[in-house]
């Protein structure tokens, strides 16, 4: 660490904001003035620390810090304000609490924070917001333009769910041993959101946006250490072998590369050896969901060579595995493609054309992109042309849409 007082100032910043943040929600009660807190400490840690120099830990000193000077500004409003006066007689009645106790409670705070924001009784998107702003200290400039929406909709979206967490009461706890399981879900539903939104975006000119995946699997390793289940080991692993392709998914110029078609030695192979032990853990446990499952599916992908020595009948036996257990119609497309590299095109395709005329991916732009590419492997250029181009009117990335242009001009001119 820096011997610059100020240089370690912001280096505790980063390391320690959202702990401190998390102490501090569950001893004033309140998020809005948690923040405020945070950052007053952090001044005075700015002010005090040059001179007085940085304290055995940093810490505990900066909760005791942001407690007392919250309880000094309620004290200063509480003059005109019954309910406020209340609150600051609490708080004091509180502050014999020693600070390092309170240090030494941070992981416990953090959990607490996290099944806060990802409580059930807000709306998903929401949970999401608050999620990104409040554990893991994304801007609201930020988190609006992972997700191309205005800042002013995020900012609202986490007042609301701040105001909701306010009034219904939500208690700033890790939930009973009965009710985990349901509150774990959303956790990682909120998790796992967070990750596709950065590893596949779903609209603008990049196809990735690594900040935001980097945050997911950084928010997975926290609750691992923290919560250390089954499921969450999964989905920690499912992340990591997904982003262990990231350097080979785009081309130097941004151009999306396929997967069998991706140079195999850009794999990170530490995030693969980590992935793998981590499922190997999950499914030793017996307890394994649906994110351990596509978390295997991805390790065969992982653990082949090349693209030829894929195990596609694994593949297809675990997708048939996890249509039972979550059935979904994306999870059935995939399953048809995998299908298809066992079977050939044709079974594919059959599939794929079932799923369409179901309805429920008429408007997924995926789901056109296979059908024109086994259509195009059937030489059935015609119909393979026609699902290129209504993959294309749905496609929500410019390196999607540039791919799917190449295809179609490799088909060369409507005879």
């Amino acid at each position: 660490m820096s011997n610059n007082p100020l240089d370690t100032v912001e280096a505790i910043y980063r390391a320690e904001s959202r702990r401190v943040l998390a102490t501090l929600i569950r001893l004033l009660g309140s998020f809005d003035l948690a923040e405020e807190a945070v950052h007053d400490a952090f001044t005075a840690a700015v002010e005090q620390w040059p001179s007085a120099g940085v304290p055995a830990n940093p810490r505990a000193w900066l909760v005791s810090a942001g407690r007392f000077k919250a309880i000094d500004k309620i004290r200063r409003r509480a003059k005109s304000d019954v309910l406020l006066a209340e609150l600051a007689r609490e708080l004091d009645a509180d502050a014999e609490i020693a600070p390092e106790a309170d240090a030494e409670h941070v992981e416990d705070d953090r959990l607490r924070l996290i099944f806060t924001c990802c409580h059930p009784a807000l709306p998903p998107d929401a949970q999401v917001a608050l999620t990104l702003r409040e554990v893991c200290g994304l801007a609201t400039e930020e988190i609006a333009r992972a997700f191309l929406t205005a800042p002013t909709t995020i900012a609202q979206r986490i007042v609301r769910a701040k105001s909701k967490i306010r009034d219904a009461r939500i208690p700033y706890q890790v939930p009973s041993k009965e009710d985990l399981p349901e509150r774990l879900e959303s956790v990682l539903r909120v998790l796992y959101l967070v990750f596709n939104e950065g590893y596949y975006a779903s609209s603008g000119a990049a196809l990735t946006r690594h900040d935001l995946s980097g945050e997911a699997i950084r928010l997975g390793r926290l609750i691992m250490a923290l919560l250390p289940e089954p499921e969450v080991m999964g989905l920690l692993a499912l992340m990591l072998l997904q982003e262990s392709r990231r350097g080979a998914r785009t081309s130097a110029d941004g151009e999306l590369i396929l997967l069998d078609d991706q140079d195999r030695s850009r794999w990170n192979r530490e995030q693969i050896v980590e992935g793998v032990a981590l499922i190997e853990r999950a499914l030793a446990s017996r307890r394994f969901g649906p994110y351990t499952l596509q978390a295997a599916i991805a390790a065969v992908h992982a653990e082949a060579g090349d693209a030829a020595g894929t195990d596609w009948a694994e593949i297809v036996g675990l997708y048939d595995l996890l249509v039972r257990v979550v059935p979904s119609p994306v999870i059935e497309l995939n399953r048809a493609v995998a299908v298809a590299m066992r079977d050939g095109p044709q079974a594919g395709l059959a599939l794929v054309d079932a799923l369409l005329e179901q309805g429920d991916l008429a408007e997924y732009h995926l789901a056109h992109s296979v059908r024109a590419d086994l259509c195009r492997r059937l030489e059935r250029t015609a119909d393979a042309r026609t699902s290129y181009r209504r993959a294309l009117e749905l496609a929500g990335t410019d390196p999607e849409r540039r791919f799917l242009e190449r295809r179609l001009a490799e088909m060369g001119p409507q005879k």
